[in-house]
């Protein structure tokens, strides 16, 4: 039997770290990460809130476990988080979060405040007094046209407009093969952070009706400064490989800008905006498998 847990509050624990190439398993009763070599490197029981699983790791039974015991949520993403397959634990372990997230997109005062808060974010000022949801719908999209055309003068690629099917991947331009690729990329890291933050991918504030509408809603906060450029720098090489070379590029960038790092903290100021407090927890919530022992010593003492 594992030894009982003391794991730390989710506030105060690493908030996601990458695997790869090795097998998370168990010993002595804490995460350890054994390569092909049989080198250990260990990761301190209930010291990150996610881990993130790229290619070539695996998990043992008993790492599933013990993540589930101590609230480590378990991702399977591509390299560097371009893609998300998979969660252990969607939506995190407590409902206050998703009734906050819920609280904020029915009502439509709070829903049009985080609407307006993700404009001022996305393009640097205010948007202007006095437009609904649908308005600034429609006044994104005429900036956003608008950044294209300038991103594609700067790197000297023909632009028509963004026109991409899904169900012909060859039948796009060489631009717009890459900007679905960037774009790709960005969702499935976006996505990861969503579910890393303990919220619903589905419940989004701008976008509406789809099963990523709020993985969109974050994605986009960082799509121009991020992914689409990257996307048109890759395409005036007119390469062979579009989106080979636009999704490791975007791999590449995530690892050296630490993206993922900015994107939880902008999704709870982004909430935050709605001006609701999130709901207190039921009496009867499920609580964690294990709980924090009570101390023996007073305040601010271990034990």
């Amino acid at each position: 039997m594992l030894p009982k847990l003391s794991p730390l509050p989710l506030k105060e624990r690493f908030s996601l770290l990458f695997l790869e190439k090795g097998r998370l398993d168990v010993k002595d009763g804490a995460f350890v990460l054994i390569d092909k070599e049989g080198v250990r490197t260990h990761i301190p029981v209930g010291g990150v809130a996610c881990l993130m699983l790229e290619p070539g790791s695996r998990v043992s039974h008993a790492a599933a476990v013990l993540a589930a015991r101590a609230g480590t949520l378990l991702v399977w993403t591509g390299e560097a988080g371009v893609r998300l397959y998979s969660a252990g634990q969607p939506g995190g372990a407590r409902s206050d979060k998703l009734l906050y997230q819920a609280s904020l997109a029915l009502d439509p005062e709070a829903r049009l405040k985080v609407v307006r808060a993700m404009f001022a974010m996305r393009f640097g000022e205010p948007p202007p007094a006095r437009r609904s949801v649908e308005q600034l719908r429609g006044l994104e999209g005429a900036r956003v046209r608008a950044l294209y055309e300038n991103l594609a003068k700067q790197f000297g690629v023909k632009w028509t407009r963004r026109n991409y099917d899904p169900t012909a991947w060859n039948s796009g331009d060489v631009v717009n093969r890459c900007l679905s690729s960037a774009t790709s990329c960005l969702y499935g890291l976006s996505e990861a952070a969503v579910l890393a933050a303990g919220y619903a991918p589905a419940i989004g504030f701008l976008h509406t009706g789809k099963p990523r509408s709020f993985v969109f809603d974050i994605a986009d906060l960082f799509k121009f400064e991020t992914v689409v450029p990257e996307a048109f720098r890759i395409a005036a090489r007119k390469p062979h490989d579009p989106e080979g070379q636009t999704r490791r590029a975007c791999r590449d960038s995530f690892r050296k800008k630490k993206l993922l790092k900015r994107i939880i903290p902008a999704i709870e100021d982004i909430l935050a905006a709605g001006g609701k407090k999130p709901p207190p927890e039921y009496e009867d919530a499920v609580k964690p498998a294990y709980q924090d022992p009570e101390g023996l010593g007073d305040a601010g003492h271990r034990g």
